[in-house]
């Protein structure tokens, strides 16, 4: 268990008897969740368990997203205007929205343009007062580049806050709908550092969301109660508490006894289990996401494009999808996914053709093979529900021309961590759109700033494809972006820096009497969530 884990344990389970507990029934939802969060609060985290746990549940953000068109809408930004030269965005804030309090402070104002500078500026200015609390690492916010994008954020008056761009970004809009932007609270952050304790901010919050954090116990539970004055109406379940189940089995068993009402990302060897039982309902949801093998090309033997394309070749992607995902995914052959604009459908793929990788592993002077580690996750995500199995079918792929392969995994923070920082000689990962933009896959994943995140796995960084990826995110115009993106694409499959492995369907399981729940490009939707 980590400090930072067991502070935050201390710090929240003291503001609750202890063995406080609620019977279930249909005011109490309980959510198999499938890790503790790192924090709650969604800046300084970068893990969906730590997202649904906080930005999903606590907060808003300034804009929301169409649950079917993927696109922006109105949240706690009533509207937004962009300026004809697409450097100004100017948004207009929602009145009357209040925040939660706690037992650290009760807030005398409503959400204001005050709150939006405050999240901005924290993890923009590494001079800010709270720049450095709980750690202070803003991965997503730099990831997405917006640390040296935005030149300066204003306050127009209460209900209008003004954004400044060093130039033109047609994904601006998009990022303000991710979970690091969720919306903190300006007056409870100053009141926290005028008593010196500006980690409450992060392990207690103060929100406009739908729910309120009540007690956390950590890799146990978090509970939470009903915002009553929840800005977008009524929350319909009082009591909502996550019970914090990492094993995929026995989520599954809880699910069965009641014990819990709504699972994340079932095994597909689970699907029929769920299928054939009247009380339970499995629910799919077409995402956005890609499941990769990342080569660290500033590695030998991965610096050389002949060995990436090689297992490329090598690698048998159609029966991996079918062996392991069981339906639930298909075939990849870009780093954008199908449903995506800027998606190359003309794109070559690499076809299976082992004698072809000898060849050109041959070429390359590794004839008499070579060495590797291949890094599995361990954990389980829609685009790759069994890494492990996936690894030793790509080590078995491999081994036939010439290529052994160790499997090594770590704990997911390690393993993610590791890999930022380039330890890895080849790694299993994936990615989940968070905005709907192209950018999201084609500049984070890959651009040559991304090495710098950490973002980009395979360290790889083409000067032509990051070119075009940079003029795509200049360009307003729809057709003119998508085709920049295209051209991109071409550059990705002829340097074959990732082994574009699935795009898989995001699944989550049900009680049969649950409604109002849903999930989409944000994540998961608990306000309008329900027993009948």
């Amino acid at each position: 268990m980590s400090t930072g884990k067991t502070l935050l344990a201390l710090a929240l389970s003291a503001l609750l008897p202890a063995g406080a507990a609620w019977a279930a029934n249909n005011d109490t939802l309980i959510y198999c969740s499938e890790a503790s969060p790192e924090s709650f609060n969604p800046q300084i985290a970068s893990s969906g368990p730590s997202f649904v746990a906080s930005s999903q549940v606590l907060y808003n953000r300034l804009i929301n997203f169409d649950p079917v068109k993927n696109t922006p809408v109105p949240s706690l930004a009533e509207s937004w205007m962009i300026s004809p030269d697409g450097k100004t965005y100017t948004f207009t804030l929602r009145k009357g929205v209040k925040f939660n309090s706690n037992k650290y402070f009760k807030p005398t104002r409503d959400f204001n343009a005050d709150d939006v500078i405050f999240s901005v500026m924290r993890q923009k200015d590494p001079k800010h007062p709270y720049h450095n609390v709980s750690q202070g690492n803003y991965e997503y916010f730099n990831d997405v580049g917006l640390d040296k994008l935005i030149q300066d954020v204003k306050k127009v008056d209460d209900y209008h806050v003004q954004f400044t761009l060093s130039e033109p970004n047609a994904a601006f809009l998009a990022d303000w709908g991710m979970d690091f932007a969720s919306i903190l609270s300006a007056e409870y952050a100053d009141a926290m550092l005028k008593k010196g304790t500006p980690e409450n901010v992060d392990t207690w919050p103060i929100s406009t969301g739908p729910y309120v954090l009540q007690q956390y116990k950590v890799d146990s539970l978090i509970r939470y109660v009903a915002n009553p004055n929840y800005w977008d109406g009524a929350v319909p379940t009082k009591h909502l508490i996550f019970s914090i189940t990492p094993n995929v089995e026995t989520r599954l068993a809880k699910l069965q006894t009641n014990e819990c009402q709504i699972i994340p990302a079932p095994s597909p060897v689970q699907f029929d289990v769920i299928k054939n039982n009247k009380d339970l309902t499995l629910h799919s949801v077409d995402a956005l996401n890609v499941g990769y093998l990342a080569f660290n090309t500033e590695k030998k033997p991965f610096d050389n494009v002949l060995v990436r394309q090689a297992l490329n070749y090598a690698t048998d992607k159609k029966a991996i999808v079918n062996a392991v995902f069981m339906g639930s995914g298909t075939v990849a052959k870009s780093p954008i996914p199908p449903n995506m604009l800027g998606f190359n459908k003309d794109l070559k793929d690499y076809s299976y053709d082992p004698e072809k990788a000898k060849a050109l592993l041959k070429q390359a002077g590794l004839e008499k093979g070579a060495e590797v580690t291949l890094w599995s996750m361990p954990v389980q995500r829609p685009y790759n529900p069994n890494s492990r199995r996936i690894a030793e079918m790509i080590q078995s792929d491999w081994a036939k021309v010439g290529v052994k392969a160790k499997i090594v995994s770590y704990e997911w923070g390690e393993y993610l961590s590791g890999m930022r920082k380039g330890e890895h000689d080849s790694a299993l990962f994936g990615w989940m759109s968070d905005n709907g933009d192209p950018d999201n896959f084609a500049d984070v994943l890959l651009g040559c700033n991304s090495i710098k995140t950490g973002s980009n796995a395979a360290r790889w960084c083409d000067k032509g494809y990051d070119g075009l990826v940079q003029k795509a995110k200049l360009t307003s115009n729809p057709a003119e972006r998508a085709k920049l993106y295209g051209q991109a694409q071409e550059i990705f499959y002829q340097q074959a820096p990732w082994i574009a492995l699935a795009n898989g369907k995001t699944f989550y399981a049900t009680r049969s009497n649950v409604t109002g729940y849903s999930v989409s490009l944000m994540g998961s939707d608990f306000s309008k969530a329900k027993l009948n």
